[in-house]
């Protein structure tokens, strides 16, 4: 047994997370309920029957009976392919948490060279037609921040060249070293 500030380490504590993460059907002799609602394969109701008649008729199917809302009164059970069933429901996770939006950050300097800023601004181009924020930072050095309209004017020029696939999410923000903007895709 191991233990690290006070928490459990081991495979008790991975079984457990793992349980918390993917919903636990109850399916084919692991129905508890006597009578429950049915589902055929296809969706069409079947009514209220017993448990060994729907698993019955499961069998026939070359099915599996999966309960999928166990706190109903009777519970609904539904015929169907488990092994596809779950395949399904974890695409369907992976791909809800794929359509997360991110934010990335591109850093300026006022001084910085025409070249390095076309460079800077087409990055954030290819940021903004993948779809993610982009967050445009213009940081300030020394005395540099005595000059803040020099890197209002950088901004200026990265929001007015990034206009065509993205807008300004809200004004400008000052800060006593930076100014930062974010800058969302445009809607199509």
């Amino acid at each position: 047994m191991e233990w690290r500030v006070g928490l459990f380490v081991g495979r008790f504590q991975k079984e457990r997370s793992l349980a918390i993460e993917e919903k636990n059907y109850r399916v084919n002799e692991r129905i508890r309920s006597p009578s429950v609602r049915l589902i055929g394969p296809e969706g069409q109701q079947l009514g209220v029957v017993s448990r060994e008649q729907a698993l019955a008729a499961a069998r026939e199917a070359g099915l599996d009976l999966v309960e999928v809302a166990p706190n109903e009164n009777p519970p609904v059970c539904r015929i169907l392919d488990f092994g596809k069933f779950k395949y399904l429901q974890k695409k369907k996770q992976q791909k809800s948490q794929a359509a997360q939006i991110k934010v990335k950050e591109i850093r300026v300097r006022p001084g910085t060279g025409e070249a390095d800023l076309n460079v800077k601004i087409n990055r954030a181009r290819e940021f903004l037609t993948k779809k993610d924020k982009v967050l445009v930072s213009v940081m300030f050095r020394g005395r540099e921040a005595a000059h803040m309209e020099e890197g209002e004017k950088v901004l200026n020029l990265i929001i007015e060249r990034l206009a065509d696939v993205g807008k300004v999410e809200g004004a400008p923000s000052r800060q006593p070293k930076r100014i930062v903007c974010t800058i969302v895709p445009a809607v199509k």
